[in-house]
């Protein structure tokens, strides 16, 4: 039996739908999907460097050492520090600075960081220190921490006498008495080996006088 006549009709058959545009684009999205989690990764990655150099480097020291203690560099190591606040690290000595021939005004322990008040040069650490308690109005308004003055005296019923020549105030503070016209001023001077022999006859005047304290050129 002879095979059924074949249909020409001239048009092709229609061909399955491909799916290379649908791969395509899905393939474009988890290619971009990479590109954002590597820079991701890469942003954090940074910050994380940032703040690893976000250090401030200070002076330890490498044992106990007591107070009196004469600063070597064999005694002090440098240490970087992250600190939460500007004001935090400025309470140690950074490492720039230089301690050698300091001397400790108090002990520091093994490991410890250096705070700024922990040590002074040598004339500062052989002065003396002398409180004056002075009335408002015989000393300048805006005295401050590193003035240097004159001390006088007003002994009674004596000529004014100029006990010491520029020294220099460590510490002013404000002492109110029970009235508002008795406020004093409590001023803290140093005094150098030589002006500390002559306290054996200042402190007498002092005593039964009025101190005044005249301020020299800043």
């Amino acid at each position: 039996m002879a095979d059924s006549p074949v249909l020409r009709s001239g048009f092709a058959a229609p061909s399955t739908p491909t799916l290379r545009t649908r791969r395509a684009r899905w393939k474009d999205g988890r290619l971009l999907l990479g590109v954002l989690l590597v820079a991701v990764t890469a942003l954090a990655g940074a910050k994380l460097l940032a703040a690893a150099d976000d250090t401030t480097a200070i002076w330890a020291v490498k044992r106990d050492l007591p107070i009196g203690s004469t600063l070597t560099g064999d005694d002090l190591t440098t240490v970087n520090v992250r600190f939460t606040s500007d004001d935090a690290a400025k309470q140690y000595v950074a490492a720039d600075a230089d301690l050698t021939g300091l001397i400790l005004t108090r002990p520091i322990s093994k490991g410890e960081f250096v705070p700024r008040q922990a040590a002074t040069t040598k004339s500062d650490s052989e002065r003396t220190e002398l409180p004056l308690s002075i009335t408002t109005g015989r000393l300048p308004s805006d005295t401050a921490v590193g003035d240097h003055v004159d001390v006088w005296v007003i002994p009674k019923d004596q000529p004014a006498q100029r006990l010491w020549n520029e020294v220099r105030v460590v510490q002013i503070d404000t002492v109110k008495g029970v009235a508002a016209s008795s406020s004093r001023r409590q001023v803290l001077i140093a005094l150098g080996t030589k002006d500390a022999n002559r306290l054996s006859a200042a402190l007498p005047l002092i005593s039964t006088g009025e101190t005044v304290l005249v301020r020299r050129g800043r």
